[in-house]
């Protein structure tokens, strides 16, 4: 249908193919309404295929989600390319037609809809999964033990409880006594002793290497209160740096223990040795974890409260596809499933190893045999999520424990077996209807990562997750452990592209302070803005877009102009909002996004836009090379990013990207504030076009920052970001309306992320 009219100011409206299009006209403008569906067929099907499914000239099918206007604006600028511009009546025609019939979300959940696939655990949950099904479920992180570690000060050499004369906690351990003891006046300065105990926090999985600095003896246990993992009791030698490494699961606590010795061996040795002036001694603890230099171990990572010992599956995994924006089980290779049999094997070699002490079971019980076999039936049923049928129970259990095999071996077959089992691997294996244990597996691998723990199991099992109340009240309680923390952490470094950074080296003629150390603490402060910020009581997402609080030790409030701390430790620091407003401001992000030498707008808005507002862009033609500075040495960065991006091909996404990069030209390459950049004023102006196809202009970071803790397209990117990251699946796989009700829930929560992970948990679970 089209209608058309010869009355000044009358709308017009044309229908084709299901499509509308409204404008008002004046007389001068009056014409027939371009017909989308013949223009696209005649002007872009054959390189982009009739469907746009792709062609021979474009391979890619045509999605996205630019608005319509954005749309248009582009066909019209850039459309055919190498030919003269489409009229902007075609442009808006065709881009009306593209969007309702391919383009948009809804268009390809109506084309192609997506849904929920079967996928195996991740290598995340496997070792999340195996860690808690050796340890059943101990607390990760101690819930009220003070931070740092309990000091117990001995005044002999041997650790005599007798002999103790100071019990406190240390939030470090750093102590150089000097030729005194811990206390001049009590403690005898030739022999004593200090125990220090408690529990270290992991932040991130992978290797850490501790290091214990002393010229005495000293006796490193972690994770393990059998084994040290630093040895050097009896002292031999000039060393007084010695070092063990292990492999630990971030997230979690592990048990820590270290005895340092003061002391002379012998009665004829202390009679001569007290002759002589006590010798100095020094003790001090640092670690190396993973994308930090060697440093002493933090006071939030100290606890002076000890927790159990966690098995931690060493066998190397083939990293997850993180291809789009977060991790999925969605392939199954042999070096994967050699994997899967390796660490299987492992801990089955580890509980048996170690029975009595996991299960209880010793070598004299009686009845021996038949509580191996209730263990392992316990061990299967946590490790399948759900009750065992006898069918399952003979296969997996009774059938190992057939009359003359040992004891040992029919349960480490047990325990391979179920480790080994679609039943274990896949979560969607056990059926399609979300009852009360799929439910249960639901919420707390969306919130966890791993099993249901023993109160949500016991819910599960008394089927009281049939009520909607219930579950949202185990969504609420597993939301507000530090497990959940753990998620979301991993969630917002990979949403900010720092989950795996190689190390940041900026020249050192013009950074001259910058070097692996601060780097180091850079990361430590963005860390620990995150918690602060996303992990709060409210968890305000606009808090962690605004927040002018920065958390600095003695090295970086120097670097950055800040009165330094009272202490070695970070500190919070409350600076000029419009000047460093919100994790944009961060150092460590700014000095992440940018080169050795300079700033780049481009890598900051390019973060800013596929991550921080969801928008797609295409990857460019052709390797992408900054021109040098020495090519235009007069030109700022803001200059030579716009020369170099002016082609018509390339505006299409730097016309995006640029506007908004530029508004943190106001930070240099380390993140600093800056004001003049080659002895001229910094531009920090800056713009985006909104999906509704509204310009919103930037003054500078402030403007950025408020823009994005308070806007629809950026809400809507979180929203739909955390969500797939939490569920390892595709939004648009739990129904079309998904993401504007979740975005409609954020708003109304005042934006907590934690509530919307519980919001995020209930969806999936069909809870309403």
């Amino acid at each position: 249908m089209k209608i058309h009219t010869t009355v000044p100011g009358i709308l017009w409206v044309g229908l084709a193919a299901g499509t509308a299009s409204y404008g008002i006209l004046s007389p001068r403008t009056l014409a027939p309404v371009p017909h989308g569906p013949a223009l696209y067929q005649s002007r872009c099907a054959r390189c982009h295929g009739t469907q746009a499914q792709g062609g021979p000239g474009f391979s890619q099918p045509l999605t996205g989600h630019l608005s319509i206007p954005e749309l248009a604006a582009f066909i019209h600028g850039a459309m055919p390319p190498g030919a003269k511009r489409t009229p902007t009546l075609e442009s808006k025609a065709i881009a009306e037609y593209l969007y309702n019939a391919f383009y948009s979300p809804i268009a390809q959940d109506r084309n192609r809809p997506a849904r929920v696939e079967i996928a195996r655990l991740t290598v995340r949950q496997f070792k999340n999964c195996v860690a808690d099904l050796v340890g059943n479920f101990h607390p990760t992180v101690p819930a009220t033990a003070p931070t740092g570690l309990r000091a117990e000060y001995f005044n002999n050499p041997e650790f005599d409880g007798s002999k103790r004369l100071m019990d406190r906690t240390d939030p470090i351990v750093d102590s150089n006594f000097e030729h005194a003891g811990p206390d001049p006046k009590t403690f005898d300065p030739y022999q004593f002793s200090v125990l220090w105990s408690g529990s270290v926090l992991a932040p991130d999985t992978g290797e850490y290497e501790f290091v214990v600095k002393s010229n005495q003896s000293v006796v490193l246990y972690v994770n393990d209160n059998r084994k040290p993992l630093i040895d050097r009791k009896v002292r031999s030698g000039p060393d007084t740096e010695f070092s063990g490494s292990l492999k630990l699961l971030g997230g979690r606590s592990y048990p820590i223990r270290l005895e340092f010795s003061k002391s002379v061996q012998g009665v004829a040795e202390q009679d001569k040795s007290r002759k002589k002036p006590p010798e100095s001694a020094f003790v001090a603890l640092y670690w190396h974890r993973p994308q930090h230099a060697l440093e002493p171990i933090p006071t939030h990572c100290l606890f002076n409260q000890p927790v159990a010992e966690t098995f931690v599956v060493s066998v190397p995994f083939p990293p997850d596809d993180r291809s789009i924006g977060y991790e999925r089980g969605n392939s199954v290779s042999s070096d994967w499933q050699q994997s899967v049999a390796k660490a299987s094997l492992e801990t089955a070699n580890f509980v048996t190893g170690n029975l009595q002490r996991i299960t209880g079971i010793s070598s004299s019980d009686k009845d021996r045999r038949a509580l191996l076999m209730d263990y392992g039936r316990r061990f299967v049923r946590q490790a399948f999520r759900r009750p065992l049928a006898p069918d399952v129970v003979q296969e997996y259990v009774t059938k190992q424990f057939a009359p003359g095999r040992d004891d040992s071996l029919a349960l480490k077959r047990v325990i391979l077996m179920s480790l080994m089992s679609p039943r274990f691997l896949y979560r969607e294996i056990s059926g399609p209807q979300p009852d009360n244990y799929r439910i249960a597996s639901n919420l707390s691998f969306i919130l966890w990562d791993t099993l249901p723990d023993s109160e949500l199991s016991q819910v599960a099992e008394s089927k009281r997750l049939s009520n909607s109340d219930e579950i949202e009240k185990q969504s609420k309680r597993l939301a507000s452990d530090y497990r959940a923390w753990t998620k979301l952490r991993d969630f917002l470094l990979l949403w900010f592209k720092l989950d795996d950074v190689p190390g940041i080296v900026k020249n050192p003629k013009r950074f001259p302070e910058f070097d692996e150390k601060m780097a180091s603490d850079l990361r430590t402060s963005f860390e620990i803005f995150l918690e602060k910020t996303a992990w709060s009581a409210t968890s305000d997402y606009r808090d962690l877009m605004l927040s002018s609080k920065e958390f600095l030790n003695v090295r970086l409030a120097k670097v950055y102009g800040v009165p330094p701390p009272s202490s070695t430790a970070f500190e919070v620091f409350t600076l000029n909002s419009q000047a460093r407003p919100g994790v944009l401001s961060q150092p460590y992000l700014l000095a992440r996004f940018a080169y050795v030498d300079n700033t780049s707008p481009i890598h900051r808005g390019v973060l800013i836009t596929r991550n921080l507002l969801g928008r797609i862009l295409k990857q460019p033609p052709a390797a992408f090379t900054p021109l040098a500075e020495t090519a235009h040495p007069n030109f700022t960065t803001r200059e030579r990013v716009a020369f170099q991006t002016k082609p018509v091909m390339c505006n299409g996404c730097h016309g995006i990207i640029n506007p908004l990069g530029f508004t943190l030209e106001g930070f240099d390459s380390m993140g600093r504030i800056r004001t003049q950049e080659n002895g001229r004023a910094v531009n920090t102006q800056g713009s985006y076009l909104a999906k509704n196809g509204k310009s919103i202009p930037f003054s500078g970071p402030y403007d950025l920052a408020n823009y994005l803790a308070n806007s629809d397209d950026s809400h809507s990117a979180f929203v739909e970001k955390l969500f797939q990251n939490m569920t390892k699946q595709p939004i648009r796989a739990y129904g079309s309306r998904t993401l504007d009700k979740l975005q409609t829930s954020f708003s109304v929560n005042q934006c907590s992320i934690r509530r919307l992970m519980v919001e995020v948990a209930l969806t999936t679970c069909d809870a309403r």
